[in-house]
């Protein structure tokens, strides 16, 4: 298999030093690093030692065994539950549930889930299970209810659903209709080339949209046709069953709210004092933590029942945003207790009820993430818990053949394509250039400009006031030798439109609309045009403990 490591920019300046481990100050903040040996060591004795204080390994073994065999059953993950019933260590990671998986970057999580969890079993003579996370707790819908694919005429595809009417609920409780599911498959099957995996492909999709009732249903069923034959895990943040296993971090978070605050103000302060700008907003006051509105509660206008609910804390209660509905600490706690089905994380709670429910030996993160969980070091302390281990997520581009066939002609690395395409596009096209249209034109406007000067001088002295008319004038006659200028450049560029093509695709296909292929591209596209096989080339690519970027050649 052909591969290449390339360096790219990380983006996130924290990460890129926790990474290379060039500031010794971020030691202090995530407490371990992936390429210490002893950090592995130590981490494996905290989870012995600290087993009571999480979820009994038999409880989550039968919680996570009946979410899995309704999405994801298969021997290998038949065998990891039986591993996490006996105690087993665990590596995961999350994301939100996108349609049919969301961009590639969701599925570059689970194979560097997948690896790092093979390479520490390896390394440590022990096994350890992969697990996947899945952030279906989370309500922003615009952020998972579309696919983008690269089109037949050069361009993007989007296909979208819409959300349903009604309150704003988590993607989990988002009920979706038959009829929608049914025809976004049918813009895909459009959009998507004929080929001989397609058929398979839509196949599945519609299998498995028969048997869903969310978007979070029908990412699992997917992830664990890709997945469970590695053995992945799946699970729901927002399961109730799960819900029911978190309840006692639930009151721990509330009962200790007012520490966590600190906690999580402090983390901003010393993130920001090495230089770094924060990547999750840490509000004064702020519970982190959300519940669903019911209609006991009290409803004003503007919210509706079921609505999932950010808490914050004003005179001793915790309130919604506007302050039209509050609870007593002693309420929330009730609620934790009997319905924590009504409860869930924000974006700096999650990591600790992660860590409470599985025995997480590490955590495959994005750059992103890395960034935003140095805020939660604090918070971990606070509970007197330990952050686990922090491993980068590894990231792939495809290259398809025909793209790297005229890669070579083009004479482009894939730094060129990322970082100066649109350079590098104009100075080819302006070498194709044997008529110097451009040096020309300018040369035609310079001697414009020389001859029409002694005529502004003369008109200015026959009436001062026909200067301003004389140089609107100018302008005028510029206008129209630029805008013949820019026709004639159009009119070369169609000669040579097929070298522009192929450049264009090279860009769509690599770095689309000016950003990454993983961040963009929706990986039905790679499982039209090649069945399963993108994915055996992710699966079999060399592990980098560092995360890094790989080209993988198709």
């Amino acid at each position: 298999m052909e591969t290449e490591s390339v360096q790219l920019p990380i983006g996130q300046p924290l990460t890129e030093a926790y990474i290379k481990r060039s500031d010794v100050r971020l030691d202090s903040i995530f407490g371990s690093h992936p390429e210490a040996e002893g950090d592995w060591k130590r981490r494996l004795q905290w989870l012995r030692e600290q087993a009571d204080s999480r979820v009994s390994p038999d409880k989550l073994a039968r919680t996570l065994k009946e979410y899995n065999k309704r999405f994801n059953w298969s021997p290998a993950v038949a065998q990891s539950i039986e591993a996490l019933a006996g105690g087993a260590p665990v590596i995961v990671g999350g994301q939100q549930a996108g349609l049919w998986t969301g961009p590639l970057l969701v599925i570059h999580k689970a194979v560097s889930i997948i690896r790092a969890a093979e390479e520490a079993s390896r390394k440590h003579g022990e096994t350890v299970v992969p697990v996947f996370w899945i952030a279906g707790e989370d309500h922003d819908w615009d952020e998972v209810n579309h696919a983008l694919l690269l089109a037949r005429d050069y361009g993007m595809d989007r296909i979208a659903i819409d959300r349903p009417e009604g309150a704003r609920r988590s993607v989990s409780q988002t009920v979706l209709t038959q009829e929608c599911m049914a025809a976004a498959i049918a813009q895909l099957s459009a959009a998507l080339e004929d080929t001989a995996f397609k058929p398979e492909l839509l196949e599945r999709l519609t299998l498995y949209a028969k048997q869903s009732q969310s978007l979070s249903d029908w990412f699992a069923h997917i992830m664990g046709w890709l997945f469970g034959a590695q053995g992945l895990v799946l699970l729901d943040a927002d399961d109730p069953d799960l819900r029911r296993l978190e309840a006692p971090m639930f009151k721990a978070l509330i009962q200790h709210n007012d520490k966590l605050e600190d906690a999580y103000l402090r983390g901003a302060q010393a993130v920001q004092e090495c230089g770094y700008s924060q990547q999750a907003e840490v509000v004064p006051g702020g519970a982190n933590l959300f519940i669903y509105r019911g209609a006991q509660d009290g409803i004003d206008r503007n919210d509706a029942e079921g609505e999932r609910t950010l808490l914050f804390k004003r005179d001793g209660r915790f309130e919604n945003r506007r302050g039209t509905v509050s609870w007593t600490k002693d309420e929330l706690l009730a609620i934790a207790e009997s319905a924590p089905e009504r409860l869930s994380n924000n974006v700096l709670t999650r990591p600790l009820m992660q860590d409470y429910v599985l025995p997480v030996l590490a955590t495959v993160l994005g750059p992103g993430e890395i960034a935003y969980w140095a805020l939660t070091a604090e918070a971990f302390r606070a509970l007197h818990m330990q952050m686990p281990i922090v491993v980068p997520r590894m990231s792939f581009t495809f290259v398809e053949g025909t793209v790297a066939k005229h890669m070579m002609k083009y004479g482009l690395t894939f730094e060129d394509v990322a970082c100066r395409f649109s350079a590098i596009r104009e100075a080819w096209l302006l070498k194709q250039d044997e008529f110097h249209i451009e040096s020309r034109f300018a040369e035609a406007k310079e001697k414009f400009a020389d001859l029409y000067e002694p005529l502004l001088e003369m008109v200015s002295s026959v009436q001062a006031g026909l200067s301003d008319l004389g140089q609107r004038n100018k302008a005028k006659i510029l206008e129209q030798i630029a805008f013949l200028e820019s026709h004639t450049k159009e009119a070369h560029a169609i000669r040579f439109n097929a070298g522009l093509r192929q450049l264009d695709r090279i860009a769509l296909s690599l770095w689309p609309e000016g950003k990454p292929q993983e961040r963009t591209v929706n990986a039905a596209v790679y499982w039209n045009r090649y069945g399963r096989a993108w994915l055996q080339r992710l699966l079999e690519a060399p592990f980098d403990i560092r995360g890094g970027h790989r080209l993988i050649y198709l």
